[in-house]
């Protein structure tokens, strides 16, 4: 068969082709191509400097710890004074921990979780599980005992903080980049407006506190350098 003209619908290039084969009832008679197989989970060890394709479990751990304190909240399985910072936690200081994983509002909980899952799994991927739970519990927990010390009759819950020091984190290499004049191809607005979201949070639920959420983001930027330092080229 002869070849024919046809044009590239993308960029309207002028291409040259050639008809396919066909047998006297119209049927193709040329082998057609082998998809490609897809390629393996990469191994540990295999690209050095390259972390091998895991599951986030701290990130799933995380979620899914905000979504039992969530039910817990709401069915009344467990008191709601056992859970949050009511007031003063004279000898109950454990409740600063629950607090963090306890959400009394769907859009709170969507919010705080979500981000969680995002920056949680791009931070995970990055530089494993340990640096997320670390970051997660130091900017949660951390803000909902700053809380509790500095009001005289502090009410707070929720991991505002937590999902703050995951974004400045996750933040922290692209704004190193940027301050040296290279390309970064992250969506730096878009997770702009994901930890505005977040932080403006105490708007819509005066349980959530606000220094919970600039705790956090201290505590992303202070464990998000050094992080980007050590990390390999």
């Amino acid at each position: 068969m002869s070849p024919y003209i046809t044009e590239c619908p993308y960029c309207g290039n002028r291409l040259r082709k050639r008809a396919p084969k066909l047998d006297r009832e119209g049927r193709v008679t040329e082998r057609r191509l082998r998809a490609p197989t897809p390629l393996p989970r990469l191994r540990r060890g295999e690209i050095p400097g390259i972390r091998p394709d895991n599951r986030p479990y701290a990130t799933l751990l995380l979620v899914v710890a905000g979504m039992v304190g969530a039910l817990l909240w709401r069915t009344g399985v467990v008191h709601k004074g056992t859970l949050v910072i009511y007031g003063k936690p004279t000898g109950h200081w454990w409740h600063v921990a629950t607090a963090a994983f306890t959400y009394d509002n769907a859009g709170l909980a969507f919010a705080v979780l979500g981000t969680t899952a995002i920056f949680g799994w791009l931070l995970e991927r990055r530089h494993g599980p340990v640096p997320v739970l670390v970051l997660f519990l130091c900017g949660a927990i951390g803000g909902i005992a700053v809380t509790a010390i500095a009001y005289p009759f502090p009410v707070a819950l929720g991991g505002t903080g937590g999902a703050m020091a995951l974004v400045c984190a996750w933040a922290v290499p692209h704004l190193l980049a940027l301050r040296a004049g290279e390309e970064v191809e992250a969506d730096l607005i878009g997770a702009a407006v994901i930890a505005a979201v977040v932080a403006l949070m105490p708007i819509a639920d005066t349980n959530v506190s606000w220094l919970s959420g600039g705790v956090g983001a201290a505590v992303g930027l202070a464990l998000g350098l050094p992080l980007a330092l050590a990390r390999p080229a």
